[in-house]
């Protein structure tokens, strides 16, 4: 079956949401999401969006935190464009209902984070990726021209490849078509053809195996982009939350970094405040330095944990400031009002991704991506905290407009033939595909982690490529599912992660290995698989 539309969108993230709004006035939109359409990670972003909102703070001080924080690696300009728009930005979503937390004089209450100079973190209490979601759905659902679609998993993006042509990484006139996409509840792959096609999918933390992210986060996007021949940069730079929740039962929950911000203060099983030991900026240092920071602490003691102490702050003051993680940790059995907070890494954000321009454009025609599936260049080798909504909802404007340019002139799309399932099964054996994954994610946290080496790397890239052989050939005999399609997605964001960590021979941001220890001005370049 064809569907054909002028855009299509795959993922429903603050990214695309945005976007869907902007183009929704120029032709008929599409959003697929293969699970409940708020189930992203803009949803479970808790600190905020960062903006200079105050005469004291200035977009100058914003780009040389982002920029120090980068290491080195970031786009200036990139960097530059999200931060000169970022207060319009809030404007806007003020405008359209967000409800942002005020102060008691009744302007905007701005948070501090881990590498931030000045008060600038927009936040709504400690659910601001649910608030705006929430709006943005809204709004999607009032406008006629956006149909989205839950429960519906893209599966391929259409190329020439898929009219006969041989396509390489090498060719500039690769054109994207739209997606097979697979109907979940129908089990059947539909052919879904579009003008602009948008990647907002969203991260892969679902690699490793400790994770602030949801389940949907497995990499489609970029493993997509990537077997259509995109160009993907800087996989090797994934950024570790450095404080998640170390209870039974409690799925890595994120203790926010505004709870740092806010005056919390990382402590060693001994009750030793320690980050004042490997950085100036003690518990305020960037996400890389503090997770490493920790890590230290956890192979020197041999403890499973340390302990974020908010207990010296107004009680009263942390629960109204952060409610949701107070009452999370109530359901625990833990009030940290009254009590420290145990806390390990885990992997949180992806800072590398498919390669895109100014204006969300990716190296194939008629494809662009923007949020955490991009490589926009903002990030560089580390994210600054709460960048991430802000760069999402600015460029999902650019990409917008780009978008709109291209499908007034974009040729047709060709007779792009019907999924071809021939020769393939429905398959009983799904426990070599939970015990693949769980084996890939064990691997992605032993060896591939906060702290690297070549032996490491070396190791990791043996086992993977032993799974590897064994998805495509049960890929190749059996009909796609989601949990096979997810697997083999997150194989080959494992294989990126793992190329680009090894060519990269210093330690910068977020990628630190032991053998190459210190940061070379040589190897001061994007990692291009």
């Amino acid at each position: 079956m064809k569907h054909e539309y002028d855009f299509l969108i795959i993922g429903s993230g603050a990214a695309g949401l945005s976007y869907a709004l902007k183009v929704a006035d120029h032709g008929r939109v599409c959003i697929i999401t293969k699970k409940e359409k708020s189930e992203a990670n803009t949803n479970y972003a808790q600190g905020g969006i960062a903006a200079v909102m105050l005469p004291d703070d200035s977009v100058r001080q914003h780009v040389e935190d982002t920029l120090i924080a980068g290491a080195g690696l970031c786009n200036r300009e990139a960097v530059e464009q999200i931060v000169r728009e970022g207060p319009g930005k809030v404007r806007e979503m003020i405008e359209m209902g967000v409800q942002f937390t005020h102060s008691n004089k009744g302007s905007l209450d701005l948070g501090r984070e881990g590498g931030h100079s000045a008060n600038r973190i927009v936040h709504a209490k400690d659910t601001t990726g649910h608030e705006i979601e929430r709006v943005l759905l809204d709004r999607v659902h009032e406008h006629p021209n956006i149909s989205m679609f839950e429960h519906h998993f893209a599966v391929e993006l259409i190329t020439e490849h898929h009219l006969g042509r041989r396509v390489t990484r090498y060719d500039e006139d690769i054109h994207c078509f739209g997606a097979y996409i697979l109907d979940i509840e129908a089990n059947r792959v539909d052919v879904y053809l579009a003008r602009a096609t948008l990647l907002a999918s969203g991260g892969s933390g679902q690699v490793y195996l400790h994770t602030t992210n949801p389940d949907v986060a497995t990499g489609d996007g970029v493993a997509m982009a990537y077997r259509a021949k995109a160009r993907v940069a800087n996989m090797e730079f994934f950024q570790f939350h450095p404080t998640t929740l170390c209870l039974p039962d409690a799925s890595s929950f994120l203790i926010s970094e505004a709870v740092r911000g806010h005056g919390g203060i990382l402590k060693n099983k001994k009750g030793e405040a320690f980050m004042k030991q490997y950085d100036e900026r003690a518990d305020l240092a960037p996400r890389d330095i503090v997770a490493r920071s920790i890590d230290d602490q956890l192979k020197k003691s041999g403890d499973d944990c340390v302990f974020l102490d908010v207990t010296h702050l107004d009680s009263g003051d942390i629960k109204s400031r952060f409610p949701h993680i107070y009452n999370t940790c109530l359901q625990f059995g833990l009030d940290i009002t009254k009590e420290f907070i145990p806390v390990v890494p885990a992997a949180h954000y992806q800072c590398g991704g498919v390669l895109t321009d100014l204006d969300g454009r990716t190296t194939i025609n008629g494809l662009l991506a923007c949020g955490e599936v991009a490589c926009t260049g903002v990030h560089g080798a580390n994210r600054l905290a709460s960048n991430s909504l802000l760069e999402a909802a600015v460029f999902a404007d650019h990409a917008a407009v780009a978008a709109i340019e291209y499908v007034k002139t974009a040729s047709g799309t060709g007779d792009v033939p019907e999924w071809d399932a021939t020769g393939t099964f429905d398959t009983d054996e799904w426990i070599l595909i939970s015990h693949n994954r769980l084996e890939l994610k064990q691997i992605m946290w032993d060896y591939v982690g906060i702290v690297r080496s070549t032996h490491r790397l070396e190791r990791a890239f043996r086992r993977t490529k032993l799974i590897y052989d064994e998805v495509e050939d049960f890929y190749e005999r059996n009909r796609v599912s989601v949990p096979l399609c997810e697997l083999r997605n997150m194989i080959a964001v494992a294989y990126l992660i793992i190329r680009s960590a090894m060519q990269r021979r210093e330690s910068r941001g977020l990628h630190y290995t032991t053998d190459y220890p210190e940061t070379a001005e040589a190897e001061k370049r994007n990692t291009l698989v």
